[in-house]
């Protein structure tokens, strides 16, 4: 063994000595802090509202929403309502102005896209248009093909029949 067993164990107690020393003095300073703090503006007569501003417990938090104590303070003085009262307008004016500029902001991406929508669906319309029409000439071209391939059918059987009729006979091709 590298150590013995009883500096091993000096060791793990000097550990936990100074551990509790280091909890016991941020206890110490957790609980002074929030008295200390009390007794001292309690003296001087500095707190500008005049409410009861008691701790509720020596752990609380000092904060406004966590601790319940610092709510009522300055509501009986007039001037500090109007203060907060201009300043909830205030906020509240300012929240409309920033949503009618993000309404006003999203209004002209909608329309910018419905117009480039328009324009490709235009275009789109317009291809349409070229195509349905090469399609109707198309149709017509065929339409005249077969009416002149069914004439030329027509005339190659009378000149095969004048053929025959003529005694031209036809070695290469049965007859159906």
């Amino acid at each position: 063994m590298a150590y013995p067993s009883e500096h091993a164990f000096c060791s793990h107690g000097a550990l936990r000595l100074v551990m509790v020393l280091v909890g016991l003095c941020l206890v110490g300073y957790i609980v002074r802090s929030p008295l200390y703090t009390t007794r001292s503006s309690s003296a001087q007569g500095s707190c500008p509202c005049s409410c009861d501003c008691s701790e509720e417990s020596v752990f609380s938090l000092p904060l406004g929403s966590l601790n319940g104590s610092y709510a009522d303070c300055g509501k009986d003085d007039p001037a500090m309502n109007e203060e907060m009262e201009k300043n909830t307008v205030s906020l509240l004016s300012e929240e409309l102005n920033l949503r009618k500029i993000v309404a006003n902001e999203t209004m002209e991406r909608t329309k910018a896209s419905i117009a480039d929508a328009r324009k490709g669906s235009s275009q789109y319309q317009k291809e349409a248009e070229k195509c349905n029409a090469g399609m109707e000439t198309c149709e017509a071209a065929r339409e005249s093909a077969e009416k002149e391939l069914i004439e030329e059918f027509k005339l190659s059987a009378l000149w095969e029949r004048r053929a025959q009729q003529l005694g031209w006979k036809d070695v290469g091709r049965v007859n159906t």
